[in-house]
């Protein structure tokens, strides 16, 4: 079938148009024409007594402007404007797509999340990955990419089949070429690595990768035709030895840069790719872009590309895109992808990838459900996303995702502001109402006193104390803090507990049982409180008994003194009863270890047991006890 007409500006590849001395003279002739009506129809308006917009006067004008002020020099309104017309309908047509549209996965969160990391997967890791991806209900599963050495997913295939897993719609990478020689010209008779190990290890659905400008190869000896009858052989030999129904994605690489150098080469390839029989055409095509094209670029040529495959018969063929992340642009360039002929993605569950990461399939879903598809929530297990992305993350990374990681970040789902306008309204769509979680009051200065409530009483339960009039005392006191230059925070259930005990709360036992759970999160941390612990014992055990609770008297000796240097001031016996949140007499560890749970989280630069006590002291207890002797007097 003929290939579809293309033109250089629907590849979105701009080119100079040759304009002759006539075509000059007539475009002068013209804008001076337009420039002279213009300048009649000011002067009407200047000097019109009555002026009344005439049926000659073009609509840019607006009437009401010209009633009440004599002139009007206001631009087109936007409903009436063509080009934003245009521009509307062509943003609509493409959210329609969006929104209709049934998203294919190809998860590659096996591959792509351990491509150029510090920390490699292992077998264990693989498996864990594996089970998230099944929980969120991706059938289409990369799981491996070969090479001469013996990689960690040569050993991981083998246990998949060891253990009975359906191989239907496991997938796996091999190069187009095996070798290529000192002269450009490839070797096509050796089958590539790849193919072999497939072979071997019973995959049968495959991706072939290949280039079309790279520049270790001769074009001009490794033509196109040459390029098309290898493809033919490949995937012959792929249904001949792995299987006749195998599915074949052939990933145009290096397809952005080729489409800038050489569109024609890139579109015969396509053409003739989409013009075989059914029988011996790919499953679909695959590409990838390496994040430095604009999305308008990127959308532009998805959809010449798709133009390509619809002419030609292929239209029941799959287009899939892969973008990765350089300028902060991968989730909209992918967006607009699918929007302009890309019917699927190929990606990881999570960012973590080449170079800069890439644009997840757990962000571009999300975004579909948002716009409103249904489908996508038929198809996947949506509502499994960002735990299963924070699993992945933590598999791969050994860390929890960047907070400020959209979908599956901690502060994803944060309540900034107490102001309407970032409340999701009631017809707009609710990450946090999805996902079955309740948003989280982010505490800053910037948050209303009945955000400050809501988190107390989301972290430590329903208290009397928790009042409005509390709320504000708490934001007056983190803008206290920062005048002082005193830098810290009040998000956790450490943070916020310690605020709340430093604007004149009362620290409940509910506070001290929740901060009790909380464990340091870095080593150094939990060393420096065991240190300490150690220390509190040798004082506990004095009387004979180890219960993790100490006598005001025992307390003042082990730790107090260097601090307060008279045990038995009134003043010090008051200080020492804001720690005593159970008010039963003695301190009780899980109540010292909020301040010292608080000042490591403030202060991860302590370095030593006795800096760690200093600075709980100075900066956390001594103040909180100050305002208890406040309260008192």
């Amino acid at each position: 079938m003929a290939a579809a007409s293309l033109s250089f500006e629907s590849l979105g590849i701009g080119c100079k148009p040759a304009i002759n001395k006539f075509d000059r003279a007539h475009c002068k002739r013209r804008t001076l024409k337009k420039r002279f009506e213009a300048f009649q129809r000011r002067r009407w308006f200047r000097t019109s007594e009555q002026p009344t917009v005439p049926s000659s006067v073009p609509k840019l004008y607006c009437k009401n402007h010209v009633e009440a002020r004599g002139h009007c020099t206001a631009d087109r309104a936007p409903a009436e404007d063509p080009a934003y017309a245009r521009r509307d309908q062509r943003r609509r047509k493409k959210t329609k797509v969006l929104k209709r549209m049934e998203l294919f996965v190809l998860d590659n969160s096996l591959r792509e999340s351990t491509v150029g990391q510090l920390r490699g997967h292992t077998i264990e890791n693989k498996w864990k990955i594996y089970n998230e991806i099944k929980k969120v209900g991706f059938k289409h599963i990369i799981v491996a990419s070969f090479s001469h050495m013996t990689r960690l997913g040569d050993t991981f295939c083998r246990q998949l089949k060891e253990r009975g897993e359906d191989f239907t719609n496991l997938y796996a990478f091999t190069e187009f070429l095996e070798s290529i020689g000192k002269d450009g010209i490839p070797d096509v008779k050796a089958i590539p690595i790849g193919l072999l190990k497939m072979k071997e290890l019973g995959i049968k659905n495959v991706i072939i990768e290949m280039d079309l400008v790279y520049r270790g190869i001769d074009y001009k000896k490794f033509k196109v035709e040459a390029i098309n009858d290898l493809l033919s052989e490949r995937m012959a030999w792929i249904r001949k030895h792995l299987s006749q129904d195998s599915k074949v994605f052939v990933n145009l690489r290096d397809l952005p840069d080729a489409m800038i150098k050489r569109p024609k080469r890139i579109f015969k390839v396509i053409s003739y790719l989409s013009s075989l029989p059914p029988n011996e055409r790919p499953f679909g095509l695959v590409y990838e872009e390496s994040g430095k094209y604009l999305p308008e670029q990127l959308g532009a040529w998805t959809a010449a590309v798709r133009r390509e495959m619809d002419a030609c018969g292929f239209k029941d063929g799959h287009l899939l895109v892969h973008v990765h992340e350089q300028w902060g642009m991968a989730d909209s360039t992918q967006l607009q992808c699918l929007a302009n002929g890309a019917n699927g993605i190929w990606a990881s569950l999570i960012i973590q990838g080449a170079s800069m990461g890439h644009s997840c399939s757990t962000v571009t879903l999300m975004n579909l459900a948002r716009l409103g598809n249904k489908k996508v929530l038929e198809q996947y297990n949506c509502t499994a996303l960002r735990e299963a992305a924070q699993e992945v993350c933590r598999i791969t990374t050994g860390f929890e995702p960047n907070p400020l990681q959209v979908v599956y970040g901690e502060r994803a789902l944060d309540m900034v502001f107490g102001m309407p306008n970032f409340t999701p309204g009631k017809k707009e769509f609710n990450m946090a109402k999805f996902f079955g979680e309740k948003p989280v009051m982010r505490m800053t200065t910037l948050a209303s006193p009945m955000m400050i409530v809501q988190r107390l009483n989301k972290l430590f339960g329903e208290d009397p104390q928790f009042t409005e009039e509390r709320g504000q005392r708490m934001k007056e006191v983190m803008l206290e803090d920062l005048h002082k230059n005193i830098k810290e925070e009040y998000m956790s259930a450490v943070g916020i507990a310690m605020l709340f005990d430093r604007s004149g709360g009362n620290l409940t036992e509910e506070m001290s049982e929740v901060i009790a759970q909380v464990k340091p999160k870095t080593a150094h941390a939990q060393e420096l409180i065991a240190e300490i612990h150690a220390m509190w014992d040798e004082w506990d055990l004095r009387d004979g008994e180890k219960d993790d609770q100490l006598e005001f008297d025992a307390f003042y000796n082990g730790f107090l003194a260097p601090y307060f240097g008279c045990y038995r001031c009134d003043e010090t016996k008051q200080a020492l009863k804001a720690i005593d949140m159970d008010e039963d007499g003695t301190v009780d560890w899980n109540e010292f270890a909020l301040y010292l749970k608080w000042a490591m989280r403030q202060y991860p630069q302590t370095k030593t047991a006795e800096d760690l006590l200093s600075v709980a002291f100075r900066k956390g207890l001594i103040p909180a006890m100050q305002d208890e002797v406040l309260k008192q007097s």
